[in-house]
């Protein structure tokens, strides 16, 4: 009885995995994961040394002494005082920003327009079915009038 139990659980763990949004979720991870990888390169390539030609190209060292006197050791930690490290918040602000454009202008707005060139071809379609049907439809309502037409005419009369 234990074997068909597992069985059974074994199934529904591949039924599981084999559901196209468990697959598609795992592929947008991966992706995700190594995109995140190109937009680091683009903050710190060009958006830092950008921001770079007005302070530091360090975001992070960007920041305002809360409570004074601030005090950094050399290995960045702060000894006294209250350090908010704004520039950090600005980095990570910005590499957001960044990825949601790209994410959007490069993945979603085009996916949307396809999908709507889809639907609209679509429609398109069921539209002139639907228009043949309804011609075909009247062309045999004609026929038959003309058939009935003709067999009055002739004498013979419907039956």
């Amino acid at each position: 009885m234990s074997k068909k139990k597992e069985t059974g659980v074994w199934e529904g763990f591949k039924a599981f995995l084999m559901r196209g949004n468990v697959v598609d979720l795992a592929v947008a991870v991966v992706i995700g994961a190594a995109f995140t990888n190109i937009v680091n390169a683009l903050v710190k390539g060009i958006i830092n040394p950008v921001v770079g030609a007005i302070g530091t190209k360090n975001l992070d060292g960007y920041s305002t002494c809360l409570k004074e006197p601030c005090k950094v050791a050399a290995d960045g930690t702060v000894t006294s005082g209250v350090q908010i490290m704004w520039g950090s918040v600005l980095g990570a602000t910005l590499s957001f920003v960044i990825t949601a454009a790209v994410v959007y202008f490069l993945m979603v707005l085009p996916m949307a327009k396809y999908l709507a060139r889809m639907e609209a071809r679509r429609k398109a379609r069921e539209g002139t079915h639907e228009v043949i049907e309804v011609t075909e439809l009247e062309v045999l309502k004609q026929i038959r009038d003309e058939l009935v037409a003709q067999r009055a005419a002739a004498g013979r009369g419907p039956r």
